[in-house]
């Protein structure tokens, strides 16, 4: 369904309150300059309120977004090459859109090729602001809240941190708001990476990025699946565990891959590092702090070795390689940033063949309410990497939503293959059709 919109009105939202002379330089550390550049986005919808006009509901975001802005001055700046934010109260763009249909049609059956349309900046866009807000009103009274920040200041955990503070402002002002710390420099200190592009892996042509509904019983029995008898882990697989050992395996099935000795395959889960540094960190730093652990399936000339067991035990051991040792190491910087040149090199030559999981699962998702109410639905957009997957949990939070990005030509092999239907909602069939 084609979707048009509007754009009404944009402006700049400045914070409420000037920051401080002594925190106007926001040192990128060694992790943000590693981030890739382009913004993360979450849109979340709302169903029409009658009792509150769009007016109110424009004039509310803006407000209580100047005084989040004030709490999250770096999100107010500029970024300055790779090195740092000018904490200059620049301010954040906040756009507002009409939109030619309503709520129901787009969150029906969604389609992440139209989220766009619901942010304010395409994702890959090369900007030097930190973040931007679109508000986009339907026909029936609903509204969408577009969310893009900066991967280069903020990971998927500081993401939430700010959405969900600046929505408990618009509810009840900035008292009891847990202060954010912006100190993740001098954990992981900034280093030269010259020779290293945080660009790279970032796909200039357009890929084919769909939704994939599964049901809580359906991978209930992918965990049984992945989980019992022999030589398996003792532990029973987590959902996303098995979700992903499954998705990899169709993967390689459907599109026919074999086994290349001068491959390197890899499958990649993002860790958040917080709960890993000694001492640990609450969850209100904010930046990057977080990696992705890597584990290395073997795929033979059939295809897939073990049914994806053995890519199960290889994903555990990755994440638990991740530890306090591996985070002294990267505060070292040196070696890792020797490690990720190497994996650049052989992204480049087509000798790596990876794909990247990363879970939003019993991540409050749904909890960022404006005054109106929690979100219906909470929708992303298409990344430009390929491989890429993304876990969000459904709206009622017993099922997931994969959000998939493959080349065309390997999603039309992927979405065709059997096994993985049997898996899907059963209203996914309208979206693979």
């Amino acid at each position: 369904m084609e979707i048009a919109t509007k754009v009404t009105s944009t402006e700049t939202i400045k914070p409420s309150s000037p920051t401080p002379k002594s925190v106007q330089k926001h040192q990128l550390s060694f992790l943000d300059q590693l981030a890739p550049p382009f913004f993360m986005p979450l849109v979340y919808f709302y169903s029409s309120n009658a009792q509150i006009p769009n007016s109110q509901k424009s004039n509310h975001l803006k407000k209580s977004l100047s005084e989040a802005l004030s709490i999250y001055y770096p999100l107010a700046g500029r970024l300055v090459d790779n090195l740092y934010v000018d904490c200059n109260d620049g301010g954040a763009p906040f756009s507002e859109v009409q939109a030619d249909c309503d709520l129901s049609q787009v969150i029906t059956n969604p389609d992440p090729k139209y989220m766009n349309k619901f942010l304010p900046y395409k994702l890959n866009e090369s900007q030097d602001f930190c973040m931007a807000v679109q508000a986009t009103y339907f026909r029936c009274g609903g509204l969408a809240v577009g969310l893009i920040i900066s991967h280069k200041v903020a990971d998927a955990l500081s993401f939430f941190l700010f959405a969900n503070d600046w929505s408990a402002i618009a509810r009840n002002g900035v008292g009891g708001i847990q202060l954010p710390k912006f100190d993740a420099a001098t954990y992981f200190p900034p280093r030269d990476i010259c020779g290293f592009k945080p660009s790279t892996g970032m796909m200039k042509e357009e890929l084919a990025s769909k939704i994939f509904t599964f049901p809580a019983k359906k991978i209930a029995l992918l965990r049984e699946r992945y989980g019992g008898g022999g030589d398996l882990p003792q532990r029973r697989p987590t959902r996303v565990e098995a979700l992903s050992t499954f998705i990899w395996t169709r993967f390689i099935t459907a599109t026919g891959m074999k086994g290349d000795p001068n491959k390197i395959y890899t499958v990649q889960h993002a860790v958040n590092l917080r709960t890993r540094i000694d001492p640990p960190l609450p969850e209100y730093h904010f930046g990057n702090i977080s990696r992705l652990s890597t584990a290395k399936p073997e795929v033979g000339d059939g295809g897939l070795i073990d049914g994806g067991v053995e890519l199960l035990q290889k994903v555990r051991e990755a994440i638990k390689a991740v530890n306090g040792g591996y985070v002294a190491q990267l505060k070292e910087g040196e070696k890792h940033l020797n490690l990720m040149k190497e994996r650049m090199g052989q992204l480049n030559k087509g000798e790596l063949v990876s794909f990247s999981f990363t879970s939003l699962c019993r991540f409050p998702l749904y909890e960022a309410d404006f005054g109106w109410g929690k979100p219906v639905w909470v929708g992303s957009a298409g990344f430009p990497y390929k491989n890429l997957v993304t876990f969000m949990d459904t709206t009622n939070g017993d099922g997931i939503e994969a959000w998939i990005h493959l080349t065309k030509e390997d999603m039309e092999k992927f979405e065709a293959d059997l096994e993985l239907r049997d898996f899907l909602s059963h209203h996914n069939t309208g979206l693979i059709s």
